[in-house]
């Protein structure tokens, strides 16, 4: 796994020349193993700083999905953690008929992390650390040509879930929930996240993205009632995800990690390891000449397998099913039956055919109707992506 050549990466490397286009958590820790195996690295990013997508958001860097420690994982390749990053070992989650359910692990369920420019944030951090070992990170530097090796890490393109709501200021204790349940986020989950004072809720929405404003309001109201949240200060913020099984994720002849390759579990959408993984990935490619289809897809693809399987599951067994599920889940380790629940089995592999079969379209929102369309999940028009010259491989690259 992406662990095991920690040792090679950082001692060899030629003194060439490498660009990562976007400065995300993918291309951002792609330039750090790069540059600590002795590669010249420089990233390009089009917005003027780091994290610009967010707005000091938290959001879980997944611990479950891999035997291993995520921050274990992350140190192996290089990687320190000078980040705030709170461990969350237990959770609170709701049924659709507001039963409460605890889930809690021997380990941590999750790491509490925030996005976006602010100190202490996963973005400043590993900006940190690249500029610290040499890397070259040029904002505002719009890219539409490459003519030296790449890594491209632009970010998601399109919008197959969205997450809606506020981050704010609070004295309500600290805390995580959430909660499956339509009326809420259909066909995803709506989540309060509370530490220090500082909070993020938001309806995680699979579909019916025309009506996310309503969802965000009847999440608030939802856990007003529940926890009695407090909020001041209130902020709202947004943001997409991208879910995608590619062909090769090369374009142009470059590695393409990230958002932008739609490395997201298609069950809960949490993408961030899946990130973090492909960027050490592609670096793999461009240090000791692996290919790079390869190392993903034999790193990666399983999990993404299974992700779209257990999607097709969780579609098929409604609400009724979830409480189920979250029955199961409370009743012993949570860390440990989602590890098995993540990996491949005797029931996800038979299933993948019919689940990717469904999976090619039902992410695609019907609650638009194409009139003065400004919907930022929208297919209707074309995607303009910052690296326009390379959009003709995109179908060769893509399924």
């Amino acid at each position: 796994m992406w662990c095991k050549q920690s040792a090679a990466i950082q001692e060899r490397g030629p003194k060439a020349s490498t660009t990562v286009v976007g400065a995300g958590p993918a291309g951002l820790v792609c330039a750090i193993v790069m540059a600590r195996g002795g590669r010249r690295v420089i990233v390009r990013e089009w917005r003027k700083s780091v994290g610009s997508r967010f707005h000091s958001d938290f959001q879980g860097l997944e611990n479950w999905s891999d035997r291993r420690d995520i921050l274990e994982e992350m140190r192996t390749v290089g990687i320190e953690v000078n980040f705030d990053c709170h461990p969350v070992y237990e959770s609170t989650v709701f049924d659709a008929w507001g039963e409460a359910y605890s889930v809690r692990g021997e380990r941590p369920l999750y790491y509490l992390v925030h996005r976006g420019n602010r100190e202490g944030s996963l973005d400043r951090g590993l900006l940190k650390q690249a500029v610290g070992i040499g890397v070259d990170v040029r904002f505002g530097d719009r890219v539409t040509e490459i003519n030296d090796p790449a890594v491209l890490a632009i970010g998601p393109r399109i919008a197959d879930a969205v997450a809606a709501g506020y981050v704010f200021e609070t004295d309500t204790a600290d805390g995580s929930w959430a909660t499956f349940n339509n009326a809420l986020a259909p066909l995803g989950y709506a989540y309060l996240l509370i530490h220090q004072g500082r909070g993020t809720v938001a309806s995680c929405m699979f579909t019916g993205f025309k009506l996310q404003a309503q969802y965000v309001e009847r999440t608030v109201s939802f856990f007003r009632e529940q926890v009695d949240l407090k909020m001041r200060n209130v902020r709202p913020f947004g943001g997409i995800a991208n879910f995608r099984l590619p062909r090769t994720a090369v374009q142009g002849g470059h590695p393409v990690i990230g958002e932008q390759a739609g490395f997201q579990d298609a069950l809960a959408g949490f993408g961030m390891r899946y990130s973090l993984r492909s960027g050490v990935l592609a670096a793999r490619s461009h240090l000791e000449g692996d290919d790079y289809t390869q190392l993903w897809r034999r790193e990666l693809l399983p999990l993404l397998r299974t992700g779209v399987s257990n999607r097709f599951i969780f579609n098929c067994i409604g609400e009724r099913g979830w409480r189920w599920a979250l029955r199961g889940l409370s009743r012993s380790d949570t860390v440990a039956k989602l590890q098995r629940l993540y990996q491949p089995s005797l029931l996800t592999r038979p299933i993948f055919p019919l689940a990717y079969w469904r999976y090619r379209t039902p992410l695609r929102d019907p609650s638009c109707n194409h009139v003065d369309c400004r919907c930022v999940w929208c297919r209707c028009g074309a995607h303009h992506s910052p690296l326009a010259g390379h959009n003709r491989h995109t179908n060769a690259a893509y399924g």
